[in-house]
């Protein structure tokens, strides 16, 4: 590998969340239209790497993700050694706004991942004028523990790699080795009780199914991609969710899993460039 710098650059940005100073790290790169990459529960930004890095994008678009607070860089608030982290659905909506507006986004483009899927669904019904389109990957409306949450915060446990371990089958087979093993890797490496947080409001709190049909595509257009290998969000769960709510566009993407910008780039791009393509050109 020859010597080079990559055109991500990442800062820190302070703002004020629930009443306490927080320092949020942010990556960006590219220009023109604002796209807000929001990261899957228990991971961090890192799992857009690949986009960050993409000419194809970053010729039209600013890419911008930023870690969740508890995430990647973004620690913990002070005190945080006295409280459980649980993720709600009206904590989420802010910490997102709050960002949008402290980085004076107009418009942007949001595309989440998992949770940032689902969370997609909520700013499609919450705060859809706020927003120039929306990408919900493996977005799916509500699911099922399957699996013990308890093994995910214990002093006798290794949290990350329990969390690597369950998350493992979500990868597509086809992924190439490398990716696949970067994408388990962000998973180890969470905080004590991160993806354990994060799944409250995946499993409980965000369950959205009772109120997608209210969703307005004609405000703000929204886009469903979801991969063939999902378990989590199945892809007929994708396709339930696009019948309901009229006007969205839906894509099954064919050898991909839970985790497509991350598992493999190149196969996810095939699927994502035309549709930055519609939403650059619809103006």
């Amino acid at each position: 590998m020859s010597q080079r710098f990559e055109p991500a650059c990442g800062r820190y940005l302070h703002v004020d969340l629930f009443g306490k100073p927080h320092r949020i790290y942010v990556e960006e790169a590219g220009a023109g239209i604002p796209l807000l990459c929001l990261h899957t529960a228990g991971a961090d930004t890192r799992q857009y790497r690949a986009l960050l890095n993409e000419p194809r994008v970053l010729t039209d678009f600013r890419v911008i993700a930023f870690d969740l607070p508890w995430h990647g860089k973004s620690s913990p608030p002070p005190g945080w050694q006295n409280e459980d982290y649980r993720l709600t659905s009206r904590e989420y909506l802010d910490i997102i706004m709050t960002m949008v507006d402290a980085l004076a986004l107009e418009r942007p483009v949001a595309m989440g991942c998992s949770i940032g899927g689902r969370i997609v669904l909520h700013l499609a019904l919450e705060v859809p004028e706020r927003f120039r389109a929306l990408i919900g990957l493996q977005a799916g409306a509500h699911v099922d523990p399957y699996y013990d949450l308890e093994w995910l915060h214990r002093p006798d446990v290794h949290g990350g790699e329990v969390a690597a371990g369950i998350v493992s089958g979500l990868v597509g087979p086809a992924s190439p080795d490398a990716s696949r093993w970067e994408t388990l890797w962000h998973y180890m490496q969470g905080g004590p009780g991160v993806f354990k947080g994060d799944l409250h409001f995946y499993t409980r709190d965000g369950d959205i199914r009772s109120r997608v049909e209210a969703i307005d595509t004609a405000r703000c257009p929204l886009y469903l991609l979801s991969g063939e290998y999902d378990y989590s969000c199945t892809p007929d769960d994708t396709r339930e969710l696009a019948r309901r709510i009229r006007g969205t566009r839906m894509t099954i993407m064919p050898g991909l899993g839970h985790f497509p910008m991350s598992e493999d780039p190149e196969r996810f791009l095939t699927h994502l460039l035309p549709v930055l393509a519609e939403i650059r050109a619809s103006g």
